[in-house]
């Protein structure tokens, strides 16, 4: 009999505990907004799917025109610019964080070498993102806007980086694939716990 009440309790705690919390969303999603502002719905950003990921880096962007292809290029250019930005930054860390903990002489030169090589890559990189998602919308203005979401694989980035580098005299000494790949995967993993 104390295990049928132990039980009961349990589930009706959790019953409790669940219901609480969908009144307490409930709650924060019917909050009036500030006198003055509208909610905007921005599409192709925010949720879950256009989000970067250890396998992918994922980038938003939305662009305005009077011209439905204006506004489709303009959402484009700036996607690719935000996307470059994001894996420039994280190629960074890598860049960073595997120079250091490899043994080389001249560690000012490799690490520009480096650099320079995955600038390269990106660029290379991309000419080839894949849109998964895009979306445009007319404005009571009669301006049209576009909204997009890109990625690129993250493997992409990383076997382009480990060609350059290894085709490259000078680096191809000091380079190791494992240890360069090891780091990438720990640079991605943090963005993806962002």
């Amino acid at each position: 009999m104390r295990k049928i009440q132990y039980y009961l309790s349990a589930i009706l705690i959790v019953i409790a505990i669940s219901t609480g919390c969908k009144s307490k969303q409930k709650i924060a999603d019917k909050q009036p907004l500030p006198k003055g502002e509208v909610l905007v719905d921005n599409y192709c950003a925010g949720e879950k799917d256009f989000m970067s990921t250890k396998s992918y880096f994922r980038s938003s962007a939305v662009g305005e025109s009077l011209d439905q292809m204006v506004s489709k290029k303009k959402a484009m250019s700036n996607v690719k610019a935000e996307l470059a930005g994001l894996i420039q930054t994280t190629m960074k860390g890598v860049t960073d964080n595997y120079v250091k903990s490899s043994e080389a002489n001249n560690v000012e030169g490799l690490e520009e070498r480096f650099e320079g090589n995955t600038r390269e890559v990106i660029n290379q990189v991309l000419a080839n993102v894949r849109v998964i998602c895009e979306k445009q919308t007319k404005t009571q203005e009669g301006n049209y806007k576009t909204y997009v979401c890109v990625e690129v694989s993250a493997d992409d980035i990383v076997k382009g980086v480990g060609n350059r580098l290894s085709a490259d005299k000078e680096l191809k000494i000091d380079y190791d694939y494992e240890k360069f790949k090891k780091t990438f995967d720990e640079e991605m993993k943090k963005i993806e716990n962002r």
